[in-house]
């Protein structure tokens, strides 16, 4: 079944969520625009690596011509005030997250980011998504994205990976 390709030449929402109990859940990032949801189901680590890149790249890019407060306090690390835009949980995602891409658009002053589906079958074309957005919808991304990861299982101290609550913060690396 082909899967849609979305090209859009403006975003009005974008966000990040997930669907499902703690160590269990199911990330997304999701794009509005007009009546359109897309939500694309991406793993916890694309998440974070996601949202650390962008906020590197909001750093690197060139001087604003009406600089945003919402992206200031990203940059200083301070963003209480600023508003996630709402999650709305999907039934189902539109397709998985193979890769990423981001390019930026000076003309418009827009950061693009490139999706690009997950397929196993390598004889089929994956779908791709095409998602420009204001450095103020990247900047609230980040803080969302920041918070959504920090909101899961703690680490083990010695592997890294998550703990599991049903095991009392056993990790199978103690042994």
């Amino acid at each position: 079944m082909e899967r849609p390709d979305f090209d859009w030449d403006d975003t009005d929402t974008f966000a990040t969520g997930t669907v499902g109990p703690v160590g269990r859940r199911v990330f997304f990032i999701q794009a509005r625009r007009a009546g359109d949801v897309v939500s694309l189901k991406m793993e916890k680590q694309q998440i974070a690596g996601l949202a650390e890149f962008l906020e590197r790249l909001l750093d690197d890019l060139p001087p604003a011509t009406h600089p945003s407060q919402a992206v200031a306090e990203v940059r200083t690390g301070e963003a209480p005030d600023l508003e996630a835009p709402d999650f709305e949980a999907p039934d189902e995602p539109d397709w998985v997250v193979g890769s990423l891409g981001v390019t930026y658009h000076q003309s418009t002053d827009r950061l693009v980011l490139i999706v690009e589906e997950f397929l196993r079958d390598e004889d089929r074309t994956p779908a791709q998504a095409r998602f420009p957005l204001r450095r103020e919808q990247v900047a609230s991304f980040v803080v969302q994205a920041r918070a959504l990861v920090a909101a899961g299982r703690p680490p083990c101290a010695w592997c890294g990976a998550p703990l599991e609550a049903d095991a009392d913060g056993w990790c199978p690396c103690a042994n």
